[in-house]
C-alpha cells in the first residue's frame, strides 16, 4: 500500500510540478526512505530536476509565460509522471509496471488540466499578485502532498481521489465559463460587423 500511496501522490503532484516531485523523491531517497527507489537520489537526476524546478519557479510567476510553460508541459508532465510511476512499481510484473505508469500519467494529466485552466483564468486579471500567490500555493501543495505520500500513503490515496474529482469539476466549470465568454465576444463582434 505504501507504493500505491506514493504512486498516487507523486502522479497527481507531477501534474502541478513534475520537477519539484522528482527533487523531493530524490531527497527522500537520500534520507534513506525505504519506499523510494534509490535511482531518485542520483546526483545527476537531482541536479537536472533542481535546475528545471528553478526555471519553472520563475516561469510560473510571470503571466502568459506560465501559459506557454504549461503548454510545453502538457506532454512532459504526464510522461514524466508515467516514468516515475514505472520506477516506483519497480520489480513488479510488467503488467503492473504498465498500469502504474498509466495511472500516474492519468493523474498528472488531471492535475495539469486543472492547473493550466486555472492559470488561464488568473491571467485574465491584470495584476501579478494573484499569479505569484497561486504559484507559491501550488508549490507548497506539491510539497505537502509528497510529505503526506511518504508518511501516510493510505490517507494520500483518499486525498488524491478527492483532488481528482475536484480538479475535474474545476476544469469543466472553467471550460464552460470560457465557452460562454467566447460566445459573448463573437456575438458582440457580429453585432459590430452588422452595423458597419
Amino acid at each position: 500500500m505504501v507504493s500505491i500511496g506514493i504512486l498516487a501522490g507523486s502522479g497527481w503532484a507531477s501534474g502541478i510540478n513534475l520537477y519539484l516531485v522528482t527533487l523531493l523523491l530524490g531527497f527522500a531517497s537520500r534520507l534513506g526512505s525505504d519506499s523510494v527507489p534509490e535511482v531518485f537520489g542520483r546526483t545527476d537526476l537531482m541536479i537536472v530536476a533542481g535546475v528545471l524546478f528553478a526555471v519553472e519557479f520563475v516561469a510560473d510567476k510571470i503571466p502568459y509565460v506560465d501559459n506557454a510553460w504549461d503548454a510545453i508541459n502538457t506532454v512532459v508532465r504526464p510522461l514524466g509522471a508515467a516514468a516515475i510511476g514505472a520506477v516506483i512499481a519497480g520489480d513488479a510484473t510488467s503488467v503492473a509496471t504498465v498500469v502504474a505508469a498509466v495511472v500516474a500519467g492519468a493523474l498528472a494529466l488531471n492535475a495539469h488540466a486543472a492547473k493550466a485552466s486555472t492559470r488561464l483564468a488568473v491571467n485574465a486579471t491584470p495584476e501579478p499578485v494573484s499569479n505569484i500567490s497561486l504559484s507559491i500555493f501550488e508549490d507548497l501543495s506539491v510539497a505537502g502532498l509528497m510529505a503526506l505520500a511518504l508518511t501516510y500513503p493510505v490517507v494520500t490515496v483518499i486525498v488524491v481521489v478527492v483532488l481528482v474529482v475536484a480538479a475535474a469539476a474545476l476544469t469543466l466549470w472553467l471550460f464552460r465559463i470560457t465557452r460562454r465568454a467566447s460566445r459573448a465576444v463573437r456575438k458582440r463582434l457580429g453585432a459590430i460587423r452588422s452595423r458597419t
